[in-house]
């Protein structure tokens, strides 16, 4: 009887939702959505929360986000349609589904990829170096992953082979795959994802408090921990997409992810120790990157000013002592002359107090003067 009673209080698998969209009026709600912006919204404010205590300003972080977010969704979408265009393109496919992003279809690496770019761009405008917003908002983006994955679960997709374990997610047979229709629940690779993202915010968040990860090391933490969870994950799904080597394209872009993160992570330790100082930004580094570079310009016009200046002043110092110099160079050959006019007069006439020089009879006369200059 308790074995029945424990039976039906909690089942021997994990539900799907009954239904994934609820109609508003003419507006669709839909559950994949609501988990993509849950999700963008929890990694926002924790990503936020890091770059303040770093010393950055709060706006630059809004700023950064309305600039990634749109570039990321556009970048996850491309990545999965290039990566299972088969689903879109080719007999009895339209290619019009490809932008029907509520349908679920995002690739991680297209939006982390896309997102960076519109990142960098709202840091350039900012004049914040791009590194270390990566840096504070990492564990932020794993966060975002983490929650958006929840949405897979009201599609009903993305799961993995079947499994009799308790933990079993339960799919419908509508969205079974084809050969997999006599079995009811999978593994549900979608909570393993949701748990793994949740433990790499923390592994990174506790790094990044004990070492101070800067220059991009602590983005390259969660690239390195994600990809390492992501590889196993992804090899247990059962979808259909394309493989190389026999393996799926994600196992191996997981692989090469997680070698390119680790050898940054390593190089950028030795070549660039410590942390970006935020702190030390100037007061206007809200301001557009094309003020920035006008004040820029403006310090250096001022800089060349007063170079000009000191040359200016320096040439007329220089000018000054080249006068002085042959003032004086003139003034030895004048004051002589003047001297040996006044003896030649004072010789002509007679000269009772002086007694005759003897050596004068050479016709060389010493003039007084000559003694006190020398």
């Amino acid at each position: 009887m308790s074995t029945q009673l424990t039976a039906v209080l909690v089942p021997a698998f994990i539900p799907s939702p009954s239904q994934g969209v609820w109609e508003l009026g003419p507006l669709p709600l839909r559950g994949y959505a609501l988990c993509i912006l849950l999700g963008i919204f929890a990694g926002y404010l924790l990503g936020k929360r890091r770059w303040v205590a770093r010393g950055g300003k709060a706006e630059v972080a809004g700023d950064m986000v309305m600039w990634a977010v749109p570039f990321g969704l556009v970048g996850a979408r491309i990545y999965h349609v290039l990566t299972d265009y088969q689903l879109y393109f080719g007999d009895g496919r339209n290619p019009v589904d490809a932008l029907k992003i509520w349908n679920g279809g995002l690739g991680i690496w297209g939006g982390v990829a896309f997102g960076a770019l519109g990142a960098w761009i709202a840091c350039r405008r900012h004049g914040v170096p791009f590194l270390a917003m990566a840096d504070a908002f990492a564990p932020g983006v794993a966060l975002a992953q983490a929650i958006g994955r929840w949405g897979n679960w009201f599609n009903q997709e993305l799961f993995g082979g079947p499994t009799t374990q308790p933990w079993g997610l339960e799919i419908d047979l509508a969205h079974r795959p084809e050969g997999y229709e006599q079995f009811a629940t999978f593994h549900p690779t979608f909570l393993y994802e949701f748990l793994w993202n949740l433990g790499v915010v923390a592994l990174v968040i506790l790094v990044d408090r004990r070492y101070k990860l800067g220059h991009g090391r602590a983005f390259a933490l969660y690239v390195a921990g994600y990809t390492l969870g992501r590889g196993w994950i992804e090899y247990m799904r059962i979808d259909t997409v394309n493989h190389v080597f026999g393996l799926r394209l994600n196992v191996w872009t997981s692989i090469i992810l997680f070698i390119a993160a680790i050898a940054y992570f390593v190089i950028s330790l030795r070549r660039r120790p410590g942390q970006e100082d935020l702190t030390a930004l100037p007061d206007g580094d809200s301001g557009s990157g094309s003020a920035a570079a006008t004040a820029a310009d403006a310090d250096a016009d001022a800089d060349a000013e007063t170079a000009t200046s000191a040359d200016d002043d320096t040439s007329a110092s220089a000018a000054a002592d080249d006068t002085e110099a042959a003032t004086d160079m003139e003034k030895p050959a004048t004051a002589p002359a003047s001297a040996d006019a006044t003896e030649a007069d004072n010789s002509a006439e007679p000269q009772a107090d002086v007694p005759a020089d003897p050596k004068a009879d050479g016709g060389d006369v010493k003039a007084p003067g000559d003694g006190a200059r020398a």
